[in-house]
């Protein structure tokens, strides 16, 4: 494998090594928060829903913060596929123009056009996602606490700069300015154990749905939070990521060598961060028996340099890019293209599991 590195917890290795790996091992997918990152899992995506789950029958577990919520959402609307390759489009394509004297695109202006897209996107059929036969979408969000209760121009940077020094401190810390609330269809459990951050389970309904989902997409400053969701705790909702930036969870699943004990994670590079403020704290960055069961699809660092500008693509691209939209179009849609390798070699790789290609986590 050239393009993907396959890393595994030891639990799931141990499965790999005496069962390999079938679709109906799969119980939870995760889908992490990261912005333009997640555009080069597209042909995973598309080969996993689309070809690889379709051979099985069990129930799996959708859960996303982010842009990864978006697109485990997308995943349970019918044809799929199609779904999928649009939201790579409508990503790829998002554009936000100043208004008249304006030299940046306010919060409110961002969030107000990303509005209207996600209406564009699911309108008429938030059913489809809600009635899934099969997947149970899980979208996580950050609820602001005390002085993050409400978004305002004075109190929400001073709360932010409070909950970045208290997550320093620890993660729990991080807790008494921001819970995590998970937003889960069809009265399903969370498939994780949510003992270790502060967080509340709410049911996600057709009334809900929309803003469930802009919130979990809401970064902070760059979008304006999204308050008073429906069936959930008043206050404040952001960006999902910022508790929660790549699910670093205590899985449920059960032993291996049984369905559905896998947690199979598509996500842009081997660590799993477990949140956004945590990015610059590399001590955080190790796995953790948390992701014993997990089997992680990463790029291989070295086909990444491959890539446009030998990067990922990410959100400095939108300002490197920004009077140039056509160039960032361009570039994102190459290295979209060029992530085709990802799901081939993958596709390959299960009709033969060897785990001597398998990486630990």
């Amino acid at each position: 494998m050239q393009a993907l590195h396959i890393h595994a917890g030891p639990k799931a290795l141990a499965h790999i090594r005496e069962h390999g790996l079938r679709p109906e091992h799969i119980g939870v997918i995760p889908g992490a928060a990261g912005g333009p990152k997640g555009l080069i899992l597209g042909p995973l995506d598309r080969f996993i829903f689309g070809e690889w789950l379709t051979q099985s029958s069990q129930s799996v577990d959708l859960v996303g913060a982010s842009i990864g919520a978006w697109r485990m959402a997308t995943a349970c609307l019918n044809d799929s596929v199609a779904a999928l390759e649009r939201l790579e489009h409508d990503y790829i394509h998002q554009h936000y123009e100043p208004l008249p004297g304006q030299k940046r695109v306010s919060a409110q202006q961002v969030s107000e056009a990303f509005g209207h897209s996600l209406q564009a996107f699911y309108g008429g059929r938030i059913a489809e996602v809600l009635s899934h036969p099969r997947y149970k979408l899980h979208i996580v969000t950050s609820h602001g606490r005390h002085i993050l209760r409400r978004e305002n121009p004075v109190a929400t940077p001073l709360g932010y700069a409070g909950a970045f020094l208290g997550n320093v401190l620890s993660r729990r810390a991080l807790g008494g300015w921001l819970e995590r609330v998970v937003f889960s269809g069809q009265g399903a459990p969370l498939p994780f154990d949510a003992q270790d951050f502060r967080t509340r389970a709410v049911g996600l309904t057709e009334g809900n749905f929309m803003p469930a989902l802009q919130a979990s997409c809401s970064i902070p400053f760059a979008l304006k939070a999204v308050h008073d969701i429906p069936g959930a705790p008043a206050g404040a909702y952001w960006d999902g990521g910022i508790t929660d930036y790549h699910l670093h969870l205590k899985w449920s699943v059960p032993e291996i060598g049984t369905d559905r004990s896998i947690v199979l994670y598509p996500h842009f590079q081997k660590s799993v961060v477990p949140g956004w403020l945590d990015k610059a704290l590399n001590w955080r960055h190790g796995a953790t028996p948390f992701l014993d069961s997990t089997i992680v699809l990463a790029p291989n660092p070295e086909w990444v340099k491959t890539l446009p500008n030998g990067k990922l693509p990410d959100r400095k691209d939108f300002r490197a890019y920004d009077h140039n939209l056509a160039g960032r179009v361009k570039v994102w849609t190459a290295a979209a293209r060029a992530s085709q390798p990802l799901a081939d070699e993958f596709s390959h790789w299960l009709q033969n599991p060897a785990p001597s290609l398998v990486q630990p986590l």
